[in-house]
């Protein structure tokens, strides 16, 4: 493996490590929001939580250039006041990753929550549990299943992330070149098929590995805690 595929490997899994960091937070705060509560939106804000799902990735990236971007709506305040820049650095396609992965950490995480026994938390709280010891001792690790299975979704997807990234952030290498866009690189370069392929290969191992993994720490968490798959 020369440098450069080095590099897009090493990039990609940076990259969709911190977006499983910002989603797992994001994506266990919303899920609780949209199982456990009842207000005004909140088909709204389940609409828009899933909208990626179904937007053309290309448009995800235009959106976060215009909003994100160094001249973009939040994107040139956070410049001004903070000196932080997204687009055409890693940290955007972070972002990206986040955007694209959430429906899918979020749809697991609330499945996950609306199969626990409401009973049991209840009974919990009759017995003056209060509701953070609630969640973190019942709640919570009844959710573990679902909380690995999205994060090995989010992980899986934030890797294979093009559309939005390349538009967000650019195909720079060493900087925001990650495995799909370092393939499309040689796809596009003539005699660099060896290349491609040998990335395509890399880029199977990585996932198939990720899933044997989460399968893995899945089944011991479900064996545990006693819950039937």
């Amino acid at each position: 493996m020369t440098d450069y595929e080095y590099q897009a490997v090493i990039i990609s899994l940076k990259v969709a490590l911190f977006a499983l960091v910002w989603l797992l937070p994001l994506g266990l705060i919303l899920a609780w929001i949209l199982a456990r509560t009842q207000f005004v939106g909140k088909s709204l804000l389940d609409s828009i939580i899933h909208l990626p799902l179904v937007m053309p990735p290309v448009v995800i990236g235009y959106l976060l250039l215009v909003t994100m971007g160094r001249q973009g709506i939040i994107g040139k305040w956070l410049y001004e006041q903070f000196g932080l820049v997204f687009s055409f650095s890693w940290k955007g396609a972070v972002i990206a990753c986040v955007v694209v992965s959430l429906p899918l950490m979020v749809r697991s995480i609330r499945l996950s929550l609306e199969n626990v026994d409401v009973k049991l938390e209840q009974a919990a709280q009759t017995l003056g549990a209060s509701n953070v010891k609630v969640f973190f001792t019942i709640t919570l690790p009844l959710t573990i299943p679902g909380l690995i299975t999205g994060a090995m979704l989010s992980f899986a997807r934030s890797l294979g992330e093009f559309g939005a990234t390349i538009t967000f952030v650019s195909n720079i290498p060493g900087e925001t070149q990650t495995i799909p866009l370092a393939m499309y690189s040689f796809i596009e370069t003539p005699g660099a098929e060896a290349q491609a392929a040998r990335l395509c290969v890399i880029s199977i191992v990585i996932a198939l590995g990720s899933l044997m993994t989460s399968e893995w720490i899945s089944r011991r968490m479900t064996s545990r805690l006693g819950v039937t798959r």
